[in-house]
């Protein structure tokens, strides 16, 4: 199974260095120079690290195929990723395709809320994309405070939405005139 350790964000300088949106739990590990990637889409690599730098919480480096900034700027978007068969043993990590196709239950009384289609990577945090009974698409934040159980095992994860958060809501939504 493929697994994205990063994705190529933007150029930084004129020298081919280019900032990575980093995916992995373990960046030191990973990514060092010599580091080999298959990437997606295939076409752009594999991609080899000739240089790492890390500058206030952020990855940067240089790839063996891309040497200045217009090179680097065509590889935008795409994933480093590595193959493997490892299980995490971290019960608070998930991998999305762990989390694609979990039931959606409320906490209150384990009613279906939806079925889990996908996750996405914001700048502030990760969202579960829920598809509801009727069919509507809704991110959840994926924080404790909303989803405070992912029980991969038993096929689902619990959610506390505040009111609004979900589309199945809207016909029980209040609004005041004067507001």
């Amino acid at each position: 199974m493929e697994l994205t350790v990063a994705r190529i964000g933007r150029p930084h300088g004129l020298r081919g260095e280019v900032l990575l949106d980093v995916r992995t739990d373990a960046p030191e590990e990973r990514l060092v120079v010599g580091a080999r990637f298959a990437t997606q889409p295939v076409s752009a690599g594999p991609l080899t690290l000739t240089s790492v730098r890390r500058a206030q919480d952020r990855w940067y480096v240089t790839l063996d195929r891309a040497s200045d900034r217009t090179a680097v700027e065509a590889l935008r978007g795409v994933e480093l990723v590595v193959d493997t068969d490892a299980d995490d043993d971290d019960e608070d990590a998930w991998y999305p395709h762990q989390l694609v196709g979990l039931r959606a239950e409320h906490v209150a009384d384990g009613r279906l809320l939806g079925e889990v289609v996908g996750l996405e990577h914001l700048p502030a945090h990760d969202v579960l994309v829920v598809r509801e009974p009727a069919g509507e698409r809704t991110r959840v934040p994926f924080v404790r405070a909303i989803v405070p159980v992912v029980d991969v095992p038993g096929g689902r994860v619990v959610l506390d939405p505040p009111g609004g958060l979900l589309a199945a809501d809207a016909a029980s939504l209040v609004v005041d005139d004067e507001a």
